[in-house]
């Protein structure tokens, strides 16, 4: 798994880079990359020899996604995109991070992008705030969490105070506390069942998500994360 991982930071890969980057020696690093490479987990191009990520891992992340309800969702996520202007992103969390699973791109030359595959630490970004706030699992890590920002809550006090509003008034505001000049707006999708699986936020340039537009933005994500908990309930 660590060695698959390790394509999420870089696209191709000789085995002895994979061996640097996730601790292993380069003959047991040979062995895992021939292994993956005969499943067809990884593919291997012939005239660098270097590795990337295969057809089988690509139809497995596909059957993940429809199976999770996340590509039927797409058509949603596309109106709160093209009904705001905003850049649209749908994550789950994984340990003390927050996966991208989906990734809609504003239209705006000035934009935040990150696409599937980019995780965030939960305590750090709206979408992660928003999982917290609703029924997730306490941060694993201890405290000071990492700082990114002079505004990252990295304490659990703070945090705790910030997820208590965030319950009150039922989304999730990032400001600033990942990436300065980003700002970023998040409410929690629901399973058939009611559990929390995913949020979905609006995220953007600061000088776009002022206080004064900030509301506006929450009222549609939160209209938005209704719509896709009815509608994950129908496909459940």
């Amino acid at each position: 798994m660590a060695v698959l991982r390790s394509f999420e930071g870089t696209a191709r890969q000789t085995p002895t880079e994979i061996a640097h980057r996730v601790g292993l020696s380069v003959s047991t690093a040979h062995r895992i990359v021939h292994a993956l490479h005969a499943t067809g987990m990884l593919g291997q191009d012939p005239a660098t020899e270097r590795y990337f990520l295969g057809p089988t891992t690509a139809i497995l992340g596909r059957l993940a996604l429809e199976r999770m309800g996340a590509t039927l969702l797409q058509p949603e996520l596309t109106a709160l995109r093209d009904g705001t202007g905003e850049a649209v992103s749908l994550g789950v969390r994984t340990g003390d991070e927050v996966a991208v699973l989906l990734h809609l791109p504003s239209a705006h030359p000035l934009r935040y992008v990150q696409p599937p595959g980019d995780r965030n630490p939960v305590h750090a970004c709206a979408m992660g705030k928003a999982l917290l706030a609703f029924g997730g699992e306490p941060l694993a890590g201890g405290e000071p969490y990492d700082r990114y920002t002079p505004a990252t809550l990295t304490t659990r006090a703070a945090l705790d105070a910030d997820l208590a509003r965030v319950r009150d008034r039922g989304h999730a505001v990032n400001d600033e506390e990942r990436l300065a000049g980003v700002r970023a707006v998040a409410a929690p999708v629901r399973d058939g069942g009611g559990r929390v699986f995913a949020a979905v936020a609006l995220q953007g340039p600061a000088v776009r998500f002022g206080d004064d537009r900030l509301p506006a933005l929450a009222e549609a994500v939160v209209a938005a994360a209704g719509r896709l908990t009815d509608l994950h309930r129908h496909l459940s």
